[in-house]
């Protein structure tokens, strides 16, 4: 009885709803909410309808939506961390028993996602879609020479940088010149140190690049090569601006004391670029290679797995960082008269340099760091470093 009564009055309101948009629907729309009645008594006219305006509906839906855009934001600023989470959990860990066991990613079934930062990426070719090709010595815009400085990991940095430039200027680069006035007195050109032919080929489609300038080019030049020595960490757009139209005017253009001087944070090709030639086009010549691979045989002799640490505590950069490391009145006065030979270079505080974490690490603090890595004093290490000021008593590694 009940189930008829509430079909009945629900087909009442269904018709009472069609009656009330036929004869309202020339003046304007209403939409009528009916109630049911309860039971036992009958719906009176006045009880039946009530028109909603637009106002009330459009007032209710933006209400929806800001709680729709309140929970979705919510979550959307937490999908990062939720992700980091499962990622840490599920890619780089695996369950051993009661404990988390570190796994190589490589060996992943995730590692076809990852890929060098020189490779081409997933959906780009390996100069990506819009790194044109490199154009050719007798259409570019001059030739451009380069001299390195510091040391060679400093030089392998400006090497670097100096094939970027190139490319920013539409330039052909000529092998750069390794300096040999730094404090190693060090008198390997380019070619003693790294394979300029793969070099060369390497980077064929990024940048030209030639040995020398040709004879003709040079004896049609009024005057010698301009040199010049940019600011360090200079944009691209520096390069363009000031650089740009004096290899235009005299053809042939230097920059010295090359070493830092382009900027750090680059558009995404020409950061790619920067991989290519440090990871790749700079490879070492073959006695050094195969020098390297001897001192790798014999390590792996001794012990399977070993270590490699650079001290960098060499007489010159100790002088250099402005740091006191206990040696009395005798250290001080050699690394003092190091010192003088940057004359740009401010007064300094050890301490506060110390305070700051700039001093290097002596032998005996890295081999702390070491021991508190998990490394045992039965750990093979290979030394790579220059001379160790203090000498042996203090290669307390």
């Amino acid at each position: 009885m009940g189930l008829a009564k509430l079909w009945k009055y629900s087909g009442g309101s269904l018709s009472n709803l069609a009656a009330v948009v036929h004869h309202q629907h020339k003046q304007h729309f209403v939409f009528s909410c009916f109630q049911s009645p309860s039971y036992g008594a009958s719906p009176s006219p006045s009880q039946s309808r009530r028109p909603i305006s637009w106002t009330c509906i459009c007032g209710f839906m933006l209400f929806a939506l800001g709680l729709i855009s309140l929970f979705t934001g919510h979550v959307a600023s937490n999908v990062e961390w939720y992700s980091q989470r499962i990622v840490k959990r599920n890619w780089f860990y695996k369950m051993d028993g009661s404990h988390r066991a570190s796994i190589d990613i490589w060996k992943s079934r995730y590692s076809s996602f990852y890929y060098g930062c020189s490779e081409r990426g997933p959906h780009f070719t390996e100069r990506g879609p819009h790194f044109s090709s490199a154009v050719r010595e007798r259409f570019s815009n001059g030739y451009l020479l380069i001299a390195t400085s510091g040391g060679l990991n400093q030089q392998r940095t400006g090497i670097t940088d100096a094939v970027v430039v190139a490319r920013i200027l539409n330039a052909t680069l000529v092998v750069p010149e390794l300096d040999h006035h730094s404090f190693w007195k060090d008198e390997s050109d380019f070619s003693n140190i790294f394979d300029v032919g793969w070099f060369i080929s390497y980077l064929a489609k990024d940048v030209t690049i030639v040995k020398r300038v040709p004879e003709k080019v040079m004896m049609s030049m009024e005057k010698p090569p301009y040199t010049m020595r940019v600011p360090r960490k200079s944009e691209p757009e520096y390069y363009l601006e000031q650089v740009l139209p004096i290899l235009l005017r005299r053809r042939v253009l230097q920059l010295t004391k090359f070493d830092y001087r382009l900027a750090s944070d680059l558009d995404e090709e020409l950061q790619k670029l920067r991989c290519r030639v440090n990871y790749h086009a700079l490879r070492f010549t073959k006695p050094i290679r195969n020098l390297g691979q001897k001192l790798v045989f014999r390590m792996r002799k001794m012990e399977k797995r070993f270590i490699a640490v650079h001290l960098r505590f060499e007489p010159d950069m100790l002088a250099f960082s402005g740091c006191y490391y206990g040696g009395g009145d005798k250290e001080r006065y050699e690394l003092g008269e190091i010192r003088k030979r940057w004359a740009t270079l401010p007064e300094l505080s050890p301490d506060e340099e110390r305070a700051r974490g700039k001093c290097p690490l002596t032998p005996h603090e890295v081999g702390i760091m070491l021991r508190a890595l998990g490394f045992n004093n039965d750990t093979y290490i290979y030394v790579a470093s220059g001379e160790i000021y203090g000498g042996e008593k203090l290669c307390s590694l």
